[in-house]
């Protein structure tokens, strides 16, 4: 899950393992595998490392 702000600065959690691909146009939009599509404050930039690292931090958690 990451954190990020809708356009007026609302904060919500995204579950980033739905996100297929992410635009900049100007605004930052976000198309979901279900074909949802959001529109964020953070650059594109941003919310691809946010999701990268909630990957590696996913798969570094250790299963029990």
């Amino acid at each position: 899950m990451i954190k990020l702000s809708r356009l007026d600065g609302e904060p919500f959690v995204l579950n980033a393992d739905l996100i297929r691909y992410v635009e900049c146009r100007p605004d930052t939009f976000i198309t979901l595998t279900t074909g949802e599509r959001l529109v964020v404050a953070e650059s594109m930039d941003e919310v691809v490392d946010r999701a990268v690292r909630y990957q590696q931090q996913k798969h570094m958690v250790p299963h029990r």
